[in-house]
């Protein structure tokens, strides 16, 4: 069963909670513009596609919003380069 992700706007991130573990993506806002600061996935979680599930969504928040996707997290940086149809 896939978990559910959350969004948290007070928080600025997505998360969701798997076997007790919380994994998240910060993110903030700012000139129409949605950067991905942060993804955290807890080593106990790590490995299931949690960290590109919660990229995607937080990716489509933005485009539902007519934000433009930047990245300064790493993870989301990689992500990006591989789903370039979410650059545009």
């Amino acid at each position: 069963m896939e978990t559910k992700i959350i969004h948290r706007p007070e928080r600025n991130r997505f998360e969701t909670v798997k076997d007790g573990y919380t994994a998240y993506v910060e993110y903030n806002i700012s000139d129409n513009e949605l950067n991905i600061l942060h993804t955290i996935v807890p080593d106990e979680i790590s490995g299931q596609g949690i960290a590109s599930r919660l990229v995607k969504e937080t990716y489509e928040y933005a485009r539902k919003h007519s934000l433009k996707p930047v990245a300064t997290c790493s993870y989301a940086v990689a992500w990006l380069e591989k789903h370039k149809d979410y650059k545009s």
